[in-house]
């Protein structure tokens, strides 16, 4: 969106096939485990970026997610694309490494494609929350305190007793 900080929303729908393919390759070659008997796949998926932030910003950019980051995801909640969200900070957050983590979870992995309609609606509407300007000021600096680490789609799974 324009000038906003714009966080990755994940693989697209192949590298998700690919990695179920491969999930189901290395179930099939475990010590005899059986999906739906051991463990049972969950519908959906949490979505991780992890992120290092200095940590004598860490106050600085928790204020800048609860207005641009968290107002999105409010957004995204409404229109069903995600179903929670949550910000996990390391106890510790001066080590190295990933001190804040970003989750977002899909009810459905469907929610990755795309959806003109639903997608320019939820554009609209989080303009309409927090301009272009509000935005480029609240990420404004980012850049100097705060660096990417990793993102992945992680699907849950439950065990059989």
């Amino acid at each position: 969106m324009g000038g906003r900080e714009t966080i990755k929303q994940g693989p697209d729908m192949k590298t998700l096939v690919g990695m179920t393919a491969a999930l189901a390759v290395m179930a099939a070659g475990a010590a005899k485990a059986e999906i739906y008997k051991d463990w049972t796949p969950q519908k959906g998926g949490w979505q991780v970026t992890e992120i290092h932030v200095d940590s004598n910003h860490i106050d600085d950019y928790l204020t800048g997610l609860k207005t641009t980051w968290v107002t999105g995801n409010e957004i995204s909640k409404k229109h069903g694309v995600i179903d929670d969200y949550r910000v996990l900070l390391r106890i510790d957050p001066a080590g190295k490494g990933a001190n804040v983590l970003l989750e977002l979870h899909y009810p459905t992995l469907a929610m990755l494609d795309p959806d003109m309609a639903r997608d320019k609606a939820i554009e609209k509407e989080g303009y309409e929350a927090v301009s272009k300007d509000k935005g480029k000021e609240m990420v404004a600096g980012y850049e100097k305190y705060r660096s990417f680490v990793g993102d992945g789609v992680y699907s849950v799974v439950t065990f059989g007793k």
